[in-house]
């Protein structure tokens, strides 16, 4: 009795099947819109950025474009203002032409070690016409940090060659006129008088 209970009560359960919910067939079709429209969406938003893309790299690369046609346009600018200053400027070039006659010749009696004859080349002191001729063509050929930089090195050395010599100390006569002319030299390349002066 009791087994046949239980069988039935199994076979009464496994009969009993869920009903279908009147809205059960029009889910799926709910769910598969929902998820076309999500999909369309999300591609939609993805074309407008890769569309979207070029276009703001185009602006960018069209900015650096006219930032390097401005810097191009300011650098030329300024090598034709300096090159007007240097064609202008033949006077303070024969200063410095002078002035590289000048120090070869000191350095020949300096190698001699004709220090007597290095100090009449020189003058007294660093107050000379000369030093105050080149000193001038310096401020006005001198634009750039680097060029004053070597003005301050050259006037440094050529204190110290004054002093050498003055002492009778040819090493030191020797150390401070390498010295000098190595910056006169460094200066000549930055101002951009290469070629236009003799003897260097």
């Amino acid at each position: 009795m009791a087994t046949a209970i239980a069988a039935v009560t199994t076979t009464a359960t496994r009969a009993v099947v869920p009903l279908p919910c009147k809205n059960a067939s029009t889910a799926p079709s709910a769910a598969v819109t929902l998820g076309r429209r999500e999909g369309l969406a999300a591609c939609f938003a993805a074309l407008t950025l890769s569309l979207a893309r070029p276009a703001y790299a185009a602006i960018l690369e069209a900015d650096d474009d006219e930032e390097l046609l401005e810097r191009v346009k300011k650098d030329r600018k300024k090598r034709l203002e300096r090159q007007g200053v240097i064609i202008s400027s033949d006077k303070e070039k024969g200063y410095l032409q002078e002035l590289i006659y000048k120090l070869s010749k000191v350095g020949q009696a300096i190698e001699n070690n004709d220090l007597a004859a290095a100090s009449s080349l020189l003058g007294p002191s660093t107050n000379a016409d000369w030093v105050q001729n080149v000193n001038a063509a310096f401020a006005k050929l001198s634009a750039s940090p680097e060029e004053k930089t070597e003005v301050d090195n050259f006037n440094s050395s050529l204190a110290s060659l004054f002093s050498s010599v003055g002492d009778r100390d040819v090493e030191y006569s020797k150390l401070a006129f390498v010295s000098s002319a190595s910056a006169l030299e460094k200066w000549i390349g930055f101002a951009g008088l290469v070629g236009q002066l003799k003897g260097l």
